[in-house]
Order: C-alpha cells, then sequence, then structure tokens
C-alpha cells in the first residue's frame, strides 16, 4: 500500500473558476486560445524595468504572431522594433506597421527575399527599414546579385556565432571578407550591424559554468567581431549600428553597459511553459488553452478489459473520473484543474482528448480544462484568434497570422 499512488486532483484555483465562469457565458463553447492583458502587462513591466536606455527592446514576432497583440505590445513597451522570421508574415508585418524598423531573425534564402519585394505595398521603405540577415558569404553574394538586378540597396546585418553554433560567422577571416565584399559594393549594400543569439547559457549543465561565466564568454566573442568590424571599416561603423542580442531566456543578464544594443524579446511576455526558467521568475503566464469538458465518466472503460475499470480507480484515485475534451493533441501541459492525466492506454487525440482525474477536480460537462502551452510560436497558430481578457473579463477577439503557402 505504499506504493498506492496518492490523489493529486485539486479543484480550481479562484483565478480559473473565475475564469471558467465566464467563458461558460461568453466564451466560444470551442478549443480557445485565452490571453490575459493584465498579466501581460505586468510582463512587459519587468521587461521595461530591466531593458533601458541606452539599449532598445525589439518585439520578436515570431513568439507573439497577431498584428493586435504586437501593436499592443509596441505601444505598452514605447517601441517600434520588430524581429521577423516568416516570409510571408514580413509583408504582413511591413504593410501593418508601415514605420517599424524590422531585423530578421533567421537569414532567408534569396528567393524568399525576392518575393517580399514583389509583394511589397504600402510606404514602408525597405532601404531605411529592414535588415536582412546574413550568415555565410555565399548568401551575401546572393543578396548582392539581387540587389544588382532589380536595383535595390540592401541593409545587412551579420549573424555571428557567439557559442550557440547554430549557424552564423564564427571565423574572423570570414567575417572580414565579407565586411570587404559589403564596402566594395556602397550602393547596393550597407552593413547594418550583428546579431548574436545566446540561449545556450541558460540551458547548459552547470560543470560548464555558471550562467555569469558562460554569459561573459559570449560577450567577448560578440566584442571581438565588433573589433574586425570597428579596426577594418571604421567608416562603416556608426551611432545606427544594431548590435543585436539575447532573447527571453537571457535578455536579463544585460544591463545598461552591456555592449549590445538591441534585445530580443518576444515569449517571456506570455511565459509558455518552455520558459519556466530561474531567470524568468518575476514573469506570470499569461497565455492558456481552454477546452470544454464534452463527456464525464465515473472510472476508466478501456475496450475489452472493462471490469479493470474500478479496479484501476481504486488503487489510483487519479483515475477515478474519465474526463473526453473537445480537442487536444496539443503542445501544451495541463494547468487546471491541477491532477489532471492523460491516459496512455487511449493515446492522444486531437479530437477528443481522454483524460483522467480524481473526484476532487470536480469538473462537469461544459466546464473548460485549462493547459499552458510549451511554446507560442507554433501553438497560436492552430488557433485562429485569442480571446483576450482584461480583469477577468472577456473584452476582445484578436486574429492570429494565417500561414500562407
Amino acid at each position: 500500500m505504499t506504493l498506492k499512488p496518492r490523489d493529486l486532483g485539486v479543484p480550481y484555483s479562484h483565478y480559473f473558476r473565475s475564469l471558467n465562469t465566464e467563458l461558460k457565458r461568453v466564451g466560444p463553447a470551442r478549443p480557445c486560445l485565452i490571453l490575459d492583458l493584465n498579466r501581460l502587462d505586468d510582463n512587459v513591466a519587468v521587461l521595461r524595468r530591466s531593458i533601458r536606455s541606452p539599449m532598445h527592446y525589439r518585439v520578436v514576432a515570431k513568439s507573439l504572431p497577431s498584428l493586435q497583440l504586437i501593436d499592443y505590445v509596441f505601444k505598452q513597451a514605447k517601441t517600434h522594433r520588430l524581429m521577423a522570421f516568416h516570409q510571408p508574415f514580413l509583408n504582413t508585418e511591413a504593410e501593418a506597421f508601415p514605420d517599424a524598423d524590422i531585423l530578421l531573425g533567421k537569414p532567408m534564402p534569396m528567393r524568399a527575399a525576392a518575393e517580399f519585394y514583389d509583394r511589397l505595398r504600402g510606404p514602408f521603405d525597405p532601404a531605411r527599414q529592414l535588415q536582412w540577415l546574413i550568415d555565410t558569404p555565399e548568401r551575401l553574394h546572393q543578396y548582392l546579385a539581387l540587389a544588382q538586378a532589380r536595383q535595390l540597396r540592401m541593409r545587412v546585418n551579420i549573424e555571428i556565432d557567439i557559442g550557440l553554433h547554430r549557424g552564423g560567422v564564427g571565423d574572423k577571416q570570414v567575417l572580414a571578407r565579407m565586411l570587404d565584399t559589403i564596402a566594395a559594393h556602397p550602393a547596393r549594400l550597407e552593413f547594418a550591424g550583428f546579431m548574436g543569439y545566446d540561449p545556450h547559457v541558460v540551458k547548459l549543465p552547470g560543470i560548464l559554468g555558471s550562467t555569469r561565466t558562460l554569459h561573459a564568454r559570449t560577450q567577448a566573442l560578440y566584442q571581438s567581431c565588433c573589433d574586425v568590424a570597428r579596426s577594418r571599416y571604421p567608416g562603416m561603423w556608426n551611432d545606427g549600428i544594431t548590435l543585436n542580442a539575447a532573447g527571453s531566456p537571457t535578455y536579463r543578464l544585460y544591463d545598461k553597459n552591456a555592449l549590445v544594443n538591441d534585445i530580443s524579446v518576444g515569449s517571456a511576455l506570455l511565459k509558455p511553459t518552455d520558459f519556466d526558467l530561474d531567470i524568468l521568475a518575476e514573469h506570470t503566464p499569461a497565455l492558456f488553452i481552454a477546452t470544454p469538458v464534452l463527456k464525464v465518466q465515473d472510472g476508466i472503460r478501456l475496450p475489452g478489459i472493462e471490469r479493470l475499470g474500478p479496479l484501476q480507480g481504486w488503487w489510483n484515485p487519479n483515475r477515478q473520473r474519465t474526463y473526453f475534451t473537445y480537442g487536444g493533441y496539443w503542445m501544451a501541459r495541463y494547468e487546471s484543474p491541477a491532477g489532471l492525466i492523460k491516459s496512455s492506454a487511449y493515446g492522444s487525440s486531437s479530437n477528443q482528448e481522454f483524460v483522467s482525474g480524481s473526484r476532487r477536480t470536480g469538473l462537469s460537462p461544459d466546464d473548460y480544462v485549462f493547459l499552458r502551452p510549451t511554446q507560442s510560436e507554433a501553438v497560436m497558430l492552430q488557433f485562429g484568434s485569442l480571446v483576450v481578457l482584461r480583469d477577468g473579463k472577456v473584452v476582445a477577439q484578436w486574429q492570429v497570422l494565417q500561414q500562407t503557402i
């Protein structure tokens, strides 16, 4: 009996009990994404306390893929800088935010860049407002050929490898050759700065060094790239250079005396479960999946072994109730009521998920089960809109960007 599982079931907290009542009153009665503006505001406030002048904050679009959400963060955080990651979205964002300063967050194939210019509409001026991310000399020459063929002037930001080893320039001689190419074609190319991404410094095991030690190493590598550019071409180095770094896991390691001047953050504002990190302890989850319970059964009834159902519920109190939810199989973890578990016997279902819980979870048909996404970018794109809350009340629906081919 000492091996008998303990009852993990806990009814809704006050927050989710109130949210369940509100959704049953005015919710869509189907799986939906919930965005809590009060919690989002708190997270923006934490961010603004950390990112101070002379550093600038850049909104990571892939983590907040909704024009209304991006616009809201722009206004709350008092920024117009954006990091874009997907070519069709890039066109949409350039049209929606004609005053934005946009930096690509990953290098794009040359044909994707050409398609951006083909589809560009509105007053957004890429020659002033867009930085293409370049990771190799080969890609740089491809972009140069595009600029020459179309009579464009393209701003290029060089991705540098500061320890993550996911690509980018790590060899100083290669970097020098790329700078030589840019300098030789001033009518077509403009050096816009560097981008170095460093999430590994908070995720590597401690035996490899403390977070502060690993961060110092990345900054030394970053500084060495800046030294190459400044010494080789001082005329290309100016106050407008973008020195971008960080991301949600590491942005709080940078202070106003940091080498970089441009900090990118997205996911920390919503805090999905992948960002449950000590360094983000001040941030609060602001995004949830809510899905109705369709059916409730006592115990577990599995086809062919129905007689074992009562025994399972007796042995494991967390198998006392079976709930079938509207949809499922998301990249998410159960949040409320606590103690819900998926059935390994049934497997996952994107139609009706089989979920078990103890009687203490207390769910009835039409109640909502709440989950926290593991990440925002992929999960949000599975939903057409966000149900927006203010002070626990539904106040709006914001559209999520739609993938296009």
